[in-house]
């Protein structure tokens, strides 16, 4: 059964193309981007009924032949899920696995976000996973400086070395590290902390399989 995908950079096309063979090896995959759904996002400050009507349509496009698509930009993807609906099949918020992961694993999480835009989508879901669960974790939000400049430059290295650098300047205490963007990922190889650091491609591409 062949996984959709909307994105926001091209740059995640390869990666979870890459992903996908891994987790599911010959699983069919179609691809969607638009840069501009995140763009005008951070502009209005949140997605609009203008912009849930373009993400809705972006949305149809990835689903076509698919599944089950997924929605790989955190800044879009809580309204892209609530649009499964509209779209006809099962729309995975791309953080929502490894929010549900990071509740069941402490009470102090950090997110820790490249891009502003990022922060208050992923901790408002981290926050309603566990009400639902009647837990009341403590959510540091931490900012990682110049991260998204180095993304948009394609500095891949230079992202990934901010990333970790912030990461293992948190306090110790930290139960568990959230990376609020999939883009993300990149960094983790590179921390060094003892704390769990958790990113959100392959737990949602494992998720999506799932479902088909």
């Amino acid at each position: 059964m062949t996984i959709g995908f909307l994105h926001t950079a091209e740059a995640h096309v390869a990666t979870f193309t890459g992903l996908l063979e891994e987790v599911a090896p010959g699983r069919p995959s179609t691809h969607v981007v638009d840069a501009s759904l995140l763009a005008d996002a951070r502009q209005r400050s949140g997605v609009d009924d203008e912009l849930t009507q373009r993400l809705a349509v972006r949305l149809r496009e990835a689903a076509d032949g698919a599944s089950v698509v997924i929605c790989t930009c955190s800044t879009i993807s809580g309204p892209a899920e609530l649009l499964a609906p509209v779209v006809g099949v099962p729309v995975v918020r791309i953080d929502r696995p490894m929010a549900e992961l990071a509740v069941d694993t402490g009470p102090r999480i950090a997110v820790v976000a490249a891009l502003e835009s990022t922060m208050a989508p992923t901790v408002a879901l981290i926050g309603d996973i566990a009400r639902r669960q009647g837990r009341a974790p403590v959510i540091d939000e931490v900012l990682v400086p110049g991260a998204w400049t180095l993304f948009e430059d394609d500095d891949v290295a230079g992202y990934a070395a901010a990333i970790a650098s912030t990461v293992d300047s948190l306090d110790p205490a930290t139960d568990v590290v959230v990376l609020a963007q999939a883009s993300m990922a990149v960094g983790v190889a590179l921390c060094t902390t003892t704390v769990p650091v958790l990113s959100s491609p392959r737990s949602a591409v494992a998720a999506a399989v799932a479902l088909t």
